[in-house]
């Protein structure tokens, strides 16, 4: 971009931040917080350079980039850099997700309004329909996608042609997708949880934007306790910033951030109310494990995909959680942060059969 679309992106940028703060508009704040160039991106070096790499060459070439895979837990930003590679490559971004997507119809009828040069966004792609995935693949490969008319012996296949487009794609469970889909990708990034050092710089970023006194210790304690995640770092700074509002001068400190956070049940590792029901649901009433996440989910009173991309994650980072093939278990580490003591077998003295 030019200086002078620069600026007058970032007046825009912040008159649409400013609209959505005096509307109350959770949604739309967090929309106007995401970074808008991969220069902008904080943390994922490796995948930010690669991509920008891919964008370039297509730049260069005066073609559609290739289509791009993005893979990762909830909330590092597959969504951001969708918006990023359309705003990088001047085009116009087309958004949808996968459950939407129920029949090779509904897909057929998204393709077929595309210009060309434009981005489609699929978030969830993982949960597309099979019919729609196989209509997909001549789509990514042959931009032209079979229109079937017609049912039984008398059905007539119509080719339509579509113009270059590029497809990214965003998945939670790249393990989900189907190896043709996988293989016609021409890029594929897998997003990392973030290191507290980058979300420092994102939380001082985000209150910049949103004009909020931030003092180094309360930025660094809102970090840490946002479970490696861009999006709960935005969404504590805005829970920190009302407390700092409400119930002292304006000011987040550390203290102002340490009674907040305890306020809204976010514990010092960051772990919420779903992350510490989980381990003490394993600790406490299966005896650490293994248990099926099904039955977790259950016991929790959450849906299993809630649990399986959520919570699971981050537990297992965290080294609280362990996956094996009977099931779920609760490793030491989690018993001694809910203040138990590991149950123990005869011989050893250690935990659990896994």
């Amino acid at each position: 971009m030019h200086d002078d679309d620069l600026e007058i992106a970032e007046e825009q940028h912040l008159r649409s931040l400013t609209a959505a703060e005096a509307d109350g508009d959770e949604r739309a704040i967090e929309a106007a917080l995401r970074p808008r160039t991969l220069d902008e991106v904080v943390g994922q070096v490796r995948v930010r350079e690669q991509l920008g790499l891919v964008l370039e060459a297509a730049r260069r070439r005066g073609r559609a980039p290739d289509h791009v895979l993005l893979s990762g837990p909830p909330g590092l930003g597959k969504t951001t850099l969708a918006m990023i590679i359309a705003a990088e490559m001047t085009t116009p971004l087309r958004l949808t997700s996968g459950p939407a997507i129920t029949h090779a119809g509904d897909l057929a009828a998204i393709l077929s309004g595309l210009n060309e040069g434009d981005v489609l966004f699929i978030d969830e792609i993982h949960r597309m329909s099979r019919p729609a995935e196989e209509m997909l693949y001549l789509a990514m490969e042959d931009f032209r996608v079979d229109v079937v008319i017609g049912k039984g012996p008398g059905a007539t296949a119509i080719p339509l042609e579509i113009p270059p487009f590029t497809l990214v794609g965003a998945t939670t469970r790249a393990g989900l997708l189907p190896g043709p889909l996988r293989d016609r990708f021409g890029f594929t990034g897998h997003l990392e949880f973030y290191e507290p050092a980058d979300l420092d710089r994102i939380v001082h970023r985000s209150a910049g934007l949103l004009d909020v006194p931030l003092t180094d210790e309360g930025s660094a304690e809102i970090a840490s306790r946002s479970r490696g995640t861009p999006r709960v770092a935005n969404r504590l700074l805005r829970r920190v910033r009302d407390f700092a509002q409400v119930r002292a001068d304006g000011v987040v400190t550390l203290d102002v951030a340490h009674a907040t956070l305890d306020l809204y049940e976010v514990d010092r590792l960051g772990l919420d109310r779903l992350d510490r029901a989980v381990i003490d649901v394993l600790c406490r009433r299966f005896a650490g494990g293994p248990v099926g996440v099904s039955t977790l989910a259950v016991a929790v009173g959450e849906e299993r995909e809630t649990v399986e991309e959520v919570a699971e994650p981050f537990l297992v980072r965290l080294g609280f959680l362990a996956r094996t093939p009977r099931g779920r278990i609760a490793t030491p580490a989690a018993w001694h942060h809910l203040g138990l003591t590991p149950p123990r077998t005869p011989d050893e003295g250690t935990l659990f059969d896994p």
